[in-house]
């Protein structure tokens, strides 16, 4: 399947199969109303979000079944992120609210050997092409929601809610800064100005 849509299943399912089937600890930064974060319960022995925000901490709690096991934090991921080490740490759409080059190396520094870190983020469309990937994605991701909600007006889902921030690096700045940051980080241009960033630690 390929990374063509901004629907969070989609996301979700693609950030599933990059991970191994099994996995102990997980840490989702910028958890948002947690979807991903649940999403991961289902590989993992326990999951923990993080977000700045609280009311949408707040949601995530109310949509999570208290038996899963997931929990829900306020706080700085750059500061606050509980201690140890984590299998897997996942952030979609965040890191753009953070310093880049600072996030991933506290990252780097809080995943364990062996583990995957896996980033979805925006980037500043700055050249011709980068207008024009998106514009030719566009009218099929429309109708493709309107098959979807059977022409239905969908209702914007709790993962949407959150205050956002525009990207401000281009996708030259994000590959070159991710490089120097995690060596070996595979980074790939995706469509509506989102990249993704895949790396293992050895």
């Amino acid at each position: 399947m390929v990374l063509d849509s901004a629907d969070p299943a989609t996301v979700g399912r693609w950030i599933l199969r990059q991970l191994p089937r099994r996995i102990n600890r997980a840490l989702d930064v910028g958890s948002g109303s947690g979807d991903l974060a649940r999403l991961l319960a289902s590989q993992a022995g326990a999951v923990h979000g993080i977000d700045v925000d609280p009311t949408i901490v707040d949601r995530a709690r109310e949509l999570t079944d208290p038996a899963a096991p997931v929990t829900f934090a306020v706080g700085d991921a750059l500061k606050e992120v509980p201690s140890g080490l984590y299998d897997v740490i996942t952030c979609v759409a965040a890191i753009h609210h953070m310093p880049f080059s600072d996030a991933l190396t506290c990252f780097r520094q809080h995943l364990a050997p062996g583990g995957t870190l896996v980033v979805v983020g925006v980037y500043r469309p700055q050249s011709r092409s980068d207008y024009l990937i998106d514009a030719v994605a566009i009218p099929a991701n429309i109708a493709m929601a309107w098959i979807k909600n059977k022409g239905r007006k969908a209702p914007r889902p709790a993962s949407m809610t959150a205050p956002i921030r525009p990207a401000t690096m281009t996708f030259a700045d994000i590959v070159r800064d991710a490089h120097q940051a995690l060596p070996g980080a595979r980074l790939h241009r995706r469509q509506f100005w989102r990249y993704t960033l895949v790396w293992h630690r050895h």
